[in-house]
């Protein structure tokens, strides 16, 4: 029987501006909305709007794997060249192991698009039972890479010992391997 209880997925918005309700935050709502697209599985969110400041990302990241028990957590912003862009530094800080093929991954995929692809510097990482993504701020970058790399999420949340995710195979198909059982 598939366990009914619901996954937890952070979603983190890296912004000092949209954490001042300066602007309205669009790329946590177009994490969510991705997700509530391509997940089959029951699944809720946990949503955070931080400043970019390297303790409070680290704080926040932390809690959200040790105390909301989310087995994903997806940020945007950040994660460029700019003084303020601390989201990747902040990530290494709180993961125990690092998976930079999510960041190269998602640079190619960028790099179709615009040539400035190259100045990002998003990551992942575990932590615990969690996975840590650091995605792009902008709305349609954050869209390509998640479809881009979403689908070896799922079998690396099962490796980590997190709930099983189901995806919507015409949105987006997971890959596991053959011997990758699912539960129930």
């Amino acid at each position: 029987m598939v366990d009914p209880t619901p996954a937890r997925i952070g979603i983190v918005t890296v912004s000092d501006r949209a954490s001042r309700g300066e602007y309205a935050d669009e790329g946590g709502p177009a994490i969510q909305a991705w997700l509530e697209s391509a997940l089959t599985s029951v699944w809720e969110p946990v949503l955070r709007v931080i400043p970019d400041d390297r303790a409070g990302i680290e704080a926040s990241l932390a809690a959200l794997c040790d105390d909301a028990g989310c087995c994903l957590v997806v940020t945007t912003g950040g994660t460029g060249p700019a003084p303020r862009d601390v989201t990747p530094e902040a990530t290494e800080a709180v993961c125990t192991k690092m998976l930079p093929g999510f960041g190269e991954q998602m640079r190619a995929v960028s790099l179709r698009h615009v040539p400035t692809a190259i100045l990002s510097r998003q990551t992942a990482g575990v932590r615990g039972a969690t996975l840590i993504v650091n995605l792009p701020g902008k709305p349609s970058a954050i869209a390509e890479c998640l479809d881009a790399v979403f689908p070896a999420i799922p079998y690396c949340v099962d490796l980590i010992g997190g709930p099983y995710l189901d995806t919507d195979p015409v949105r987006v198909r997971s890959f596991r391997p053959a011997h990758a059982r699912r539960p129930g």
